[in-house]
């Protein structure tokens, strides 16, 4: 038989770089943990159409508002189409104006003046103000976004009119700034205000200063820009950073479509950098989504999106239709204050959006972490290659370490502490696989053991095996934990790889330690001798069936995970989840529950029960894909650790208990129902 040898002094480099990982996540978790204050925010707007809805005072819906927990307002710049319904501000199309001397209906003597000395043009707008602030503010930003070429001052008796050259229909839809009134309005209620204003075209320093200088002496928590450009961008995003620092005020980043890293914003990295990623990643429930959704359900969602994807800007869309038994008041008041009960439930507060402490870990504790990780790789390499010398190990440990080491304690090595982070997100999980199996060819299967001993024997093995897996969950969160990584600035990119190369290393190191066409441990022909002979391989119809089945189940299994390739869920197994997310802290993966931890169950009983190698080949792939599953689960690094942690207990637990269950009705299977069917025939 086949001996692969552990290197004692490896396992020490590994044991070390555990050490280091596990200082790194403390930190990682006392940060997160300190990050806990969620704002609750409703559009201005909104509330507003809601108060028309009911036919309340705007005051009064704020104040239920504010007892139902929300925070904050957002505020959006003012526009023509808005100013143009609350009457501060009218703008009117010239050709409209001249439609009306024409037809007589106009009787004011200074615009029939302007309108026959030829003043009035049918292409200009002509906008009048019934309120002194807001046409003060919508003059700034008209000259500001036009150019004084094409905002001019007209005198109408004693009233200043501005006479634009704009299309009428954009210009009406045309961002105008801040409105100060709105943001009085939001303050007097007792609300922050969030900030959404737009950029300027080529916009200068001077742009900037405008801004904020029209929220200045306003109560701000924190700016979510609107429009794919954030102020100042491209040019002036420092600048625009320095000013948010100066005010304390937190950049909101909007969470992507597919729920991963951010709505594309030019300029919104530039600021998120330049004010040391003082951010925090904004949420709303898609308007066409919630329409379809209860209360009940809104509710579950804010719950689960913020603990786990570090959503601190919730923003709540209002209910259009009211809910049975409910006017549509109650409807959205129920839904804010009950969004506000499980948040606070569940351990957070209400308050001004949390932002991540500066963490950034030593690059000596990392410099570590990168040293276990080649210790691991080269382990690997000894375990599939017999006789491998203790030269070539210590050679190839070396090279490893200068090249993962280096660059880290040089300073910079983000790209090599990816690498690292894939290494440890594969390579571990096939380690602890091969572990197992070394185990148990050193011991001779008992076939007449008890159903009870090997049920045990595979709980005990399972959770062996997971502990050695969640040593390369903590190398990956190690490699690449910091502030970046858990706002989702950064990503790691190699999660598809996960799903399907532990499996091809395990089957590697299987195929060194047994024969899958007759079963024996002995003088067993290796990989490539063995690959060989499968390549040269009759193949039947049926076989062809099943490879293509098996296909579409790969295919299937890394489409279904992560958020890009939009895989459906059937609607059993959405209940299915639901289920586990209000049943236990963390949800765990089906991947695990359901496929990987069984299949290693049934593995252990194949091996006791003698089943064909081949068969035992399958079980142990398969159950390669709940080991990975539970590395790979840490590679959200946007989920708190401790989430990810109890994610991967609880799937261990429950995996284990559904596997021994599985062991049972097999055992049945064979005792009763086989015997009778081979007797009928």
């Amino acid at each position: 038989m086949k001996q692969f040898s552990y290197n004692k002094f490896l396992i020490v480099l590994i044991v070390i770089g555990l050490v280091a990982s596990l200082c790194i996540n403390i930190q990682r978790h006392q940060v997160e943990v300190a990050n806990n204050s969620v704002e609750l925010i409703v559009d201005y707007e909104d509330i507003v159409a809601l108060a028309e809805c009911e036919g309340l005072p705007v005051d009064e819906v704020m104040r239920q508002a504010k007892e139902a927990g929300i925070t904050s307002l957002a505020v959006y710049e003012t526009t023509f189409k808005k100013l143009n319904v609350n009457g501060k501000t009218t703008a009117v199309n010239g050709s409209d104006i001249l439609t009306s001397y024409q037809t007589g209906a106009m009787t004011d003597p200074n615009w029939r003046q302007l309108v026959e000395n030829g003043t009035i043009k049918g292409t200009d707008i002509y906008v009048t103000g019934h309120h002194q602030q807001t046409f003060k503010e919508v003059h700034e930003d008209l000259v500001r976004r036009l150019g004084n070429d094409r905002v001019k001052e007209l005198k109408v008796g004693n009233e200043t009119v501005l006479a634009v050259k704009a299309q009428f229909e954009s210009f009406e839809k045309m961002d105008l700034g801040m409105p100060t009134d709105e943001m009085k309005a939001v303050n007097d209620g007792g609300f922050y205000v969030l900030a959404r204003p737009t950029n300027y075209r080529s916009c200068t320093k001077d742009d900037v200063d405008a801004f904020f200088k029209r929220i200045d002496g306003f109560g701000v928590s924190g700016i979510v820009y609107s429009g794919s450009q954030t102020l100042g961008a491209p040019d002036n995003s420092d600048y625009t950073a320095k000013k948010m620092a100066e005010r304390d005020l937190t950049l909101g980043m909007i969470e992507g479509v597919t729920q991963l890293q951010f709505f594309p914003q030019d300029g919104m990295l530039d600021i998120a950098k330049a004010n040391d990623y003082h951010s925090a990643r904004l949420y709303s429930i898609p308007k066409d989504e919630q329409k379809k959704m209860k209360i009940a359900e809104c509710v579950e969602r804010w719950a689960n999106t913020d603990a786990e994807r570090n959503i601190r800007f919730n923003l709540l869309k209002i209910f259009d239709k009211p809910a049975p038994g409910m006017t549509l008041l109650e409807t959205n008041m129920t839904y804010f204050a009950s969004t506000r009960d499980r948040l606070v439930a569940e351990g957070f507060t209400i308050g001004r959006a949390g932002v991540f402490e500066h963490f950034y870990p030593s690059s000596c504790l990392r410099a570590l972490v990168m040293l276990g990780v080649a210790a691991a790789c080269v382990l690997y390499l000894s375990l599939v290659i017999p006789g491998m010398g203790k030269k070539s190990v210590y050679g190839l440990l070396l090279l490893a370490a200068v090249v993962l080491t280096g660059p880290v304690l040089m300073g910079h090595g983000n790209k090599i502490r990816v690498l690292a982070a894939l290494l440890s997100a594969n390579v571990f999980p096939a380690i602890a696989v091969i572990w197992q199996l070394d185990r148990f060819r050193n011991n001779n299967p008992d076939d007449k053991a008890s159903l009870l001993k090997v049920i045990f024997t595979g709980m005990v093995s399972l959770f062996a095996c997971g502990v050695l897996s969640y040593v390369g969950a903590s190398y990956l969160s190690g490699s690449l934990a910091d502030t970046e990584y858990l706002l989702e600035v950064n990503i790691f990119r190699g999660i598809k790889l996960t799903f399907i190369l532990p499996i091809i290393l395990v089957a590697i190191a299987f195929m060194q330690r047994f024969d899958l066409f007759d079963g024996k441990m002995d003088d067993t022909e290796g990989f490539m001798n063995q690959f060989r002979k499968i390549m040269d391989m009759p193949v039947k119809v049926k076989t062809l069936i099943g490879l293509f089945l098996v296909l579409v189940a790969g295919v299937i299994f890394v489409a279904r995970s992560g958020h890009t390739m939009g895989m459906p869920v059937s609607a059993t197994e959405l209940k299915f989840r639901a289920f586990l997310e209000q049943a236990m802290y963390a949800r765990p993966r089906s991947k695990e529950l359901l496929i990987g931890h069984p299949a290693f169950m049934l593995a252990v009983l194949a091996w006791f029960k003698k089943w064909p190698t081949m068969i035992l080949f399958v079980l142990v792939l398969i159950a390669t894909i709940g080991q990975g599953s539970m590395v790979e689960t840490f590679a959200h690094m946007r989920s708190p650790i401790f989430m990810s942690f109890a994610r991967g207990i609880g799937g261990i637990v429950l995996g284990a208990i559904i596997g021994a269950i599985c062991m049972i009705l097999v055992q049945l299977w064979s005792k009763y129902v086989s015997p009778k069917l081979a007797a009928d025939k």
